[in-house]
C-alpha cells in the first residue's frame, strides 16, 4: 500500500478481502463541507401556518443535494428552532444525501443563521440606534448592543478605521456580499 491509497479489509464468510479506495486528492475539495456536515438552504415560508400545521407544514423538497449535486435527497426528521414572536420552537425540515451523507437544513428566508431575528428587524434597530442614538422600544436592548457592537467591529475588521459611509451602509455592503453584517466571527 502506498502513502495516497487507504485499504481497508472486508470480511466475507471467514476470506479476507481488499478494497482499494480512491487517494486522498480526489475525495472532495476543500470547500465542501466535511461529511455529514450540515448546510442551509433558505425557502419561502409562513411562520404562522408553520406553528400551527407543525410535522404537516409542505416543506419543499431540494432538487438535489447542494454538495455532490445527486438527484436523491431523502427526509431525515426535523430541527427545532427559536423565532422572535414565538414561545416554543418551530419544526424545520432536514434532508440527507445517501452519497455523501451532507444533511440539508431548510430555513425560513428573511432570517440569517443562527439568528432569532428577521433582518429587517435586526436592520432597523440598527437604523434607529445610529439616527436618534436610541434603542428601538419593544425589542431587548442587550440584544440591540449585540448586534450594534458586532456591526461595528465587523466594519473596523473588514473595511478599516477610514470608512464613513455609516453603519446602514456597510449593512448593505455586507449583505450585498452576502455576508452576515452582524455575526461575532470575522
Amino acid at each position: 500500500m502506498s502513502l495516497f491509497t487507504e485499504a481497508f479489509f472486508i470480511f466475507k464468510k471467514g476470506r479476507r478481502v481488499f478494497r482499494d479506495l480512491p487517494p486522498f486528492s480526489n475525495r472532495g475539495s476543500s470547500d465542501d463541507p466535511p461529511k455529514g456536515g450540515i448546510m442551509i438552504i433558505f425557502v419561502a415560508v409562513e411562520l404562522k401556518e408553520l406553528f400551527k400545521k407543525k410535522r404537516n407544514y409542505p416543506w419543499p423538497r431540494p432538487k438535489n443535494c447542494p454538495r455532490c449535486n445527486d438527484y436523491k435527497v431523502w427526509g431525515h426528521g426535523y430541527a427545532q428552532a427559536i423565532f422572535d414572536g414565538y414561545n416554543e420552537p418551530l419544526l424545520l425540515k432536514l434532508y440527507r444525501c445517501p452519497v455523501c451523507g451532507c444533511v440539508v437544513r431548510l430555513r425560513p428566508a428573511g432570517y440569517f443563521k443562527r439568528f432569532q431575528a428577521e433582518v429587517k428587524t435586526i436592520c432597523s434597530g440598527i437604523s434607529h440606534k445610529e439616527e436618534h442614538n436610541k434603542w428601538l422600544s419593544g425589542i431587548s436592548r442587550t440584544r440591540q448592543r449585540h448586534w450594534f457592537r458586532a456591526l461595528r467591529r465587523r466594519v473596523k475588521a473588514c473595511l478599516g478605521d477610514t470608512w464613513t459611509q455609516g453603519l446602514l451602509k456597510a449593512f448593505d455592503h455586507f449583505m450585498a456580499q452576502g455576508q452576515v453584517p452582524v455575526t461575532r466571527s470575522i
